[in-house]
């Protein structure tokens, strides 16, 4: 057995855990402890997490004091410049999921369950019209045709549609 209290968290790890994630964490660990001798934390010769730093503090939460050996893994011949490398690649998710096969072949709730995020159904939406370039180049006016009996008519017309900003030309036709 290793005690927890000798296993110190990186204080240079880059990763953070939110609210929600870190709960998931805790519930994984606490229902299926077998998981961590399978993904062990990594140590380097100083007993600092190199990986793992979220799955320490969740087994201090979980009140451990002591963890089995299996569930550490020493990493003390890695360079300084590997050791940073480590750090990082450790927490990048190379790939990507299959959502379509996770929803076919598993059970999405309990995935969910288990930390994983799954994205709400596509539904399907009505095609859209294609964009007419013509009609893009150019800005869309309305227009309103009032015939007057006189020039006079068509005076007063005029002077009243304006008055009330309206842009307005005079055609003779």
């Amino acid at each position: 057995m290793v005690k927890l209290s000798d296993v110190k968290k990186n204080p240079t790890n880059p990763r953070v855990i939110k609210d929600e994630k870190f709960k998931s964490l805790v519930k994984s660990i606490r229902e299926f402890p077998k998981m961590m001798a399978l993904r062990p934390m990594v140590v380097d010769e100083n007993d600092i997490v190199l990986g793992g730093n979220m799955r320490l503090k969740a087994l201090q939460e979980l009140g451990y004091t002591e963890i089995p050996e299996d569930w550490i893994r020493k990493a003390s011949d890695l360079t300084e410049d590997e050791v940073r490398r480590f750090i990082i690649a450790d927490n990048i998710g190379f790939g990507e999921w299959d959502f379509e096969m996770l929803q076919a072949e598993w059970d999405t709730e309990e995935l969910e369950l288990w930390g994983l995020d799954m994205p709400e159904p596509e539904t399907e939406e009505p095609e859209k019209e294609p964009a007419d370039p013509v009609a893009d180049d150019y800005e869309q006016k309305f227009e309103v045709v009032a015939e007057c009996e006189s020039e006079e008519d068509q005076e007063k017309v005029f002077d009243l549609l304006t008055s009330n900003g309206y842009k307005c030309r005079v055609l003779q036709l």
